[in-house]
């Protein structure tokens, strides 16, 4: 048995629904006073497997988040920086996207997109332990820089905002070549105040660019709110100084956060552009293992924020329409629970980098 085990209250609990919790955007009243549900994911053109799969994903991300925090504290990683509460706007984006063909471009709060873009729970937890079989950095970068050449997703750097020129020079470069690829990007609502951002969204525009250009919006940089970072209400109005469409949603939200990334992606291979999508997220935890929340949010403030939790909120949908009970939940969680099991295992026992290879990875290594 793995000395890392622990099954999360996240993926063990049944979300409660007091009066005034998670209201039913699906159920309707009939003739009777009966309830019907109507399942909206279908409407969407998402099969049930779908929307099953998308859930295991936002649940696999969080009790991934989980486990990082509890290594952190335990002194097995140095630093966590991570996304409870982002999980389903990324899962929800990435779903539309071509997993082979098309680029992503995460930022270090990505955990989710990048597990479905086709990372594994290994991958991951081999950046955070700095191992040598790191596919992101062969352990050269912190933890939250993730990156798999394989399934065309770019390693970042530390400096904020500079993924975005980057993945809109890959989608210049697709638009050149006709590959038909699209690229997605994200960044925190902080990073949109680096000059990067604009440049980026200008280029973008003026070459009608594939690619989707996400903001995950919690609206804390660090401990600096929204209020004090830009003047405008939200993100997403500023995409008409451009010259693109600009669209925000609910975060917790899980299905409308697919319906505006398949929009995006669709009117992005038709070749009409860009998109920048503003997701409104709850930021469930610190901004980082060297952060603590609690002394600049209220627990009134906290407390509202996670009644926002889409994991809970998706649940519940799922439940609502019949897809998920007592017995799936059960599977879900024990499932979730192995791979991480086994992922940090295998993630402990590999090899660190050797000193002679420090080099590697950071300089040119030829004539």
């Amino acid at each position: 048995m793995t000395q890392w085990t622990r099954q999360t209250q996240s993926t063990r609990e049944t979300p409660r629904r007091k009066g005034g919790g998670v209201v039913s955007a699906e159920a309707q009243a009939v003739p009777g006073g009966k309830t019907t549900v109507e399942a909206r994911h279908r409407a969407l053109g998402l099969s049930d497997q779908d929307v099953l799969e998308m859930y295991y994903y936002i649940a696999l991300a969080r009790a991934l988040d989980d486990r990082m925090w509890v290594l952190q504290r335990a002194g097995k990683a140095m630093f966590v920086i991570s996304g409870p509460g982002h999980e389903g706007c990324q899962v929800a984006a990435m779903w539309p996207m071509d997993k082979k063909q098309d680029w992503f471009v995460p930022f270090y709060r990505s955990v989710a997109a990048c597990l479905v873009k086709g990372m594994t729970v290994t991958d991951m937890l081999l950046g955070l332990f700095a191992r040598a079989t790191d596919p992101s950095s062969g352990g050269r970068q912190m933890p939250g820089h993730y990156g798999h050449p394989r399934f065309k997703i770019l390693s970042t750097s530390s400096p904020v905002g500079t993924q975005y020129p980057h993945a809109v020079g890959i989608a210049y470069a697709s638009k050149l070549r006709r590959t038909g690829e699209v690229t997605m990007v994200s960044i925190g609502e902080g990073g949109t105040s680096q000059g990067d951002w604009h440049e980026a969204l200008n280029f973008a525009a003026i070459h009608k660019c594939p690619v989707l250009l996400i903001v995950e919006n919690n609206e804390l940089a660090i401990s600096v709110p929204l209020r004090k970072q830009m003047a405008v209400p939200s993100v997403a109005v500023r995409a008409a100084g451009y010259g693109m469409p600009g669209v925000t949603a609910d975060g917790s939200d899980v299905l409308e956060c697919y319906r505006v990334a398949k929009e995006a992606y669709d009117r992005a291979k038709r070749g009409e552009g860009p998109t920048l999508i503003e997701y409104r997220v709850p930021r469930l935890g610190s901004h980082s293992s060297d952060d603590q929340q609690e002394r600049y949010r209220s627990r009134e403030e906290l407390e509202q924020v996670r009644k926002r939790d889409p994991l809970l909120t998706f649940r519940a949908y799922l439940e609502r329409v019949g897809l998920l009970n007592e017995s799936t939940l059960k599977d879900i969680a024990e499932r979730i629970r192995r791979d991480i099991d086994t992922a940090t295992d295998e993630a402990d026992r590999a090899p660190l980098p050797q000193p002679d290879t420090a080099t590697r990875h950071l300089f040119f290594e030829g004539e």
